[in-house]
């Protein structure tokens, strides 16, 4: 493809050279030019990719991209200088690929809470459905039947034009994407054309990234802000933020909602440990989902599919059968003594109190709840102590220890989740620095009938530590536990 065709929806400040030479590939990372490639110089939180600019051009990049030209640049080299080089990555990767996201009808689902379950639960109505459908999601990316790993809940921009062209090319006629905040911020997601969004709800997270919980909110926002008139708006209104999120986007506003008024509506008429009854869009629906957080999700999925013109009465059917994402409320019962425990990703406060006051809810007689859960290092540290107190607060027994230390000392984020400890529940807590020590303990803790509730992981494989990943699973630990 021509250059001058990979870049004719920039807005350009400066070109330096030839725009009719061929490009071969789009890269951000210098380690990946080859010869004939466009380089685009970004800015990011850890390097900047300016600084290797040099680099790119003796690997073979013949045209860089930048918010600043070298003083010192080959001239037979392009330098076509942006204001801001993330969005025109975002833009060129779309232009190279030849705009897959026009090709399918792309849906989008933004949130603190609740995107990985509704991503998966859409692919696997949708494949039911019988239509060909893609999946970006946090535990995994799919195109039809073949799976492939994720390594960001959204990909890189020029990573999701390329999962999004081989969508296309495989014939899909949907795809579902988690759209994180930070691919908001970041631009990775510039150029894509989105049929629909849908917003979760909106708490406490990666205030280490936003700096303030203003700039998350804005960043979730701004997904809705840039949507086009024909594409439709999902929010739960419920969620106190859910109409500030479209106070300015063109698209067409749908509601859902559990508790008020809303174009789609559900109401929880039995919640148990295996399901959720459920009356739904005025029919009885039953779902192998757990959770009020679990009733909002089928609600939402239900109202997407409704708005991408699928019949009504087969959702209903269809999604009865669905459960939920690997990670996400997964539980193990041991038959031998009724002990139940459940593997869930919450790792941020808020998740970790919803899948918390489920258990209570759902709790009988004399079953005590016996939580395990860490934080993860590098990340937001305000929600250390936050998490630790959710626990003791919703929990008869509480064994804190490691998540993701990544290059933190596991010991110093454990300090920090222990000034969350109220003061009348220390009897209750253990601090057991590794994760696997913590899962055996808390099986041994268990009497006949217990729910143990293993958080902060869920679907992950791995524990990072030292910038090394051990193989490493929740699951895995509690079933060697409970077959003794």
């Amino acid at each position: 493809m021509k250059l001058k065709e990979i870049i004719k929806h920039l807005k350009l400040k400066a070109v330096s050279g030839d725009l009719d030479k061929p490009i071969t590939r789009v890269d951000f990372d210098s380690r990946k030019v080859q010869a004939g490639s466009l380089f685009v110089a970004v800015r990011g939180t850890q390097t900047d990719g300016h600084q290797y600019v040099d680099k790119a051009i003796a690997l073979g990049a013949t045209a860089v991209i930048g918010e600043q030209q070298p003083t010192d640049f080959p001239p037979e080299v392009t330098f076509i200088t942006v204001e801001n080089s993330q969005h025109a990555l975002g833009m060129a990767a779309t232009a190279f690929y030849d705009h897959p996201s026009r090709q399918l009808k792309l849906v989008g689902v933004t949130g603190t809470n609740g995107k990985t379950t509704m991503v998966n639960l859409l692919y696997r109505l949708f494949t039911d459905l019988g239509y060909r459908v893609g999946l970006l999601s946090t535990v995994g990316n799919r195109i039809g039947d073949e799976q492939l790993a994720a390594t960001h809940t959204t990909p890189d921009a020029v990573s999701i034009n390329a999962l999004l062209a081989q969508m296309v090319d495989a014939g899909c006629d949907y795809a579902f994407m988690e759209v994180s905040s930070h691919a908001v911020h970041q631009e990775r997601i510039a150029g894509l054309q989105f049929v629909g969004a849908v917003f979760t709800n909106i708490t406490h997270d990666h205030l280490d990234y936003h700096g303030t919980f203003r700039a998350y909110i804005d960043a979730k926002k701004k997904f809705f802000d840039d949507l086009p008139k024909e594409a439709f708006a999902l929010v739960n209104v419920d969620d106190k933020r859910g109409m500030v999120m479209v106070q300015n986007t063109r698209a067409k506003v749908h509601r859902f909602s559990l508790r008020g008024l809303a174009e789609f509506r559900a109401r929880i008429l039995e919640n148990s440990i295996t399901g959720l009854q459920m009356e739904l869009d005025g029919q009885e629906f039953y779902g192998r989902l757990v959770g009020t957080f679990n009733a909002y999700n089928l609600l939402a999925v239900y109202a997407t599919a409704v708005l991408l013109d699928q019949d009504r009465m087969e959702i209903l059917t269809l999604l009865s059968n669905l459960t939920a994402a690997e990670g996400r409320m997964e539980y193990l019962r041991q038959a031998e003594t009724g002990v139940t425990a459940i593997v869930d990703y919450a790792h941020t406060p808020d998740a970790l109190e919803k899948v918390l006051e489920t258990l209570n809810d759902l709790r009988e007689g004399s079953t005590r709840i016996i939580t395990v859960v860490g934080c993860g290092g590098d990340r937001d540290r305000a929600k250390r102590p936050k998490m630790a107190r959710i626990a003791c607060d919703l929990s008869d027994e509480v064994i804190l220890t490691s998540d993701n230390p990544r290059s933190e000392d596991p010991n110093a984020i454990l300090e920090e989740m222990e000034s969350g400890v109220p003061a009348g529940a220390k009897s209750k807590v253990l601090s057991l620095v590794d994760r696997r020590t913590a899962i055996k303990t808390a099986v041994k803790l268990a009497r006949p009938g217990d729910l143990i509730l293993v958080a902060g992981k869920g679907h992950e494989k791995y524990q990072e530590i030292k910038g090394v990943k051990h193989p490493f699973d929740d699951k895995e630990i509690l079933k060697e536990e409970f077959q003794g």
